[in-house]
């Protein structure tokens, strides 16, 4: 054989072998045949909760539970002291200084009311000054003195929005004399 045709048999063997080669990696590898195919991970999107409600009426009994408590200390006269004598139908400009000593902030609603003795010319209720809670302030009135001599009380209290008397009873004492 001539070498011409000894490098054409030797290359066309390296030829064969490297094509097998090729040929081979184009297969399935039995190894990557087992992996699973890759799969993309889903999303669970959570079912939300529902949060209960109160209806009207547990929402009314569940406000109540934490209320404020009213009360009003008396502290002193301000003006006219008890048994000032004053002339027959005379302007009477009458103070108390009180305090709010409850946990409610006197406001809208709150009033005073006549709860004995003579009106001495005021109609009663009266809206009661607003106040914070734990604070002093002055009440006042103006009374009109009754045209007969003689010796008269007021009483005097206070009521929450809801109606209900609350804390001391504050007066007016006056002798009337000519």
């Amino acid at each position: 054989m001539n070498i011409t045709r000894k490098l054409i048999v030797f290359f066309s063997l390296g030829l064969v072998v490297v094509l097998s080669g090729c040929f081979r990696s184009l297969q399935a590898d039995p190894i990557l045949s087992d992996v699973p195919a890759f799969v993309p991970p889903t999303l669970t999107i959570p079912t939300p909760t529902l949060i209960p409600t109160l209806s009207a009426n547990q929402m009314a009994t569940q406000t109540s539970v934490a209320q404020c408590k009213d009360s009003l200390t008396f502290i002193k006269d301000e003006t006219v002291p008890d048994g000032t004598t004053v002339q027959p139908g005379a302007s009477i400009d009458k103070r108390w200084e009180v305090q709010n000593s409850g946990t409610c902030n006197w406001g809208k609603g709150y009033t005073i009311k006549l709860v004995g003795g003579t009106d001495m010319g005021v109609t009663s209720p009266l809206n009661l000054f607003p106040a914070r809670s734990n604070t002093t302030t002055s009440i006042q009135i103006e009374f009109l003195s009754p045209k007969e001599s003689g010796s008269y009380r007021s009483a005097w209290q206070a009521y929450n929005p809801d109606g209900e008397a609350f804390g001391d009873i504050f007066y007016i004492d006056i002798v009337v004399a000519n």
